[in-house]
């Protein structure tokens, strides 16, 4: 009866809005991801990460699979809007809200990779195959 929701194996799936991490530095966006990804949740971003992040990010968490007990690593796919769709004007467009703003209109899932079995991407769709 005293059980609280988290003990129970539920999964939980976190959305964090592009604007809650926009104005974090590098260090600390990848360190607010990893408190979130350690206590077994999903992540789902609107936007994505600068390459170098998504590296250090992955190589941050290899170091701690050998230190953390039950942690495996993590698994990260984006999906982005397919720039071959676009007309001219269009490109000219995002090209320019993304110099301005960053890439809102991708989303980037990061999960522990003991409950993230699987993502299949595609240009259109990304499928993600989680573990009971």
């Amino acid at each position: 009866m005293g059980k609280n929701k988290s003990s129970s194996g539920g999964l939980t799936i976190q959305f964090i809005p592009y604007s809650e991490i926009s104005g974090l530095s590098a260090t600390e966006r990848i360190k607010k991801l990893l408190q979130i990804i350690l206590k077994n949740k999903v992540i789902v971003i609107q936007g994505r990460l600068k390459a170098e992040e998504e590296t250090r990010l992955i190589e941050d968490t290899m170091v701690m699979v050998g230190t953390i007990k039950g942690f495996k690593g993590i698994e990260l796919a984006v999906i982005s809007p397919n720039p071959d769709n676009m007309g001219f004007m269009t490109k000219v467009k995002h090209g320019i809200a993304s110099a301005l703003v960053g890439d809102t209109e991708s989303l980037t899932v990061i999960g522990p990779a003991s409950i993230i079995k699987d993502m299949k991407k595609d240009p259109s769709k990304l499928e993600v195959m989680m573990s009971k």
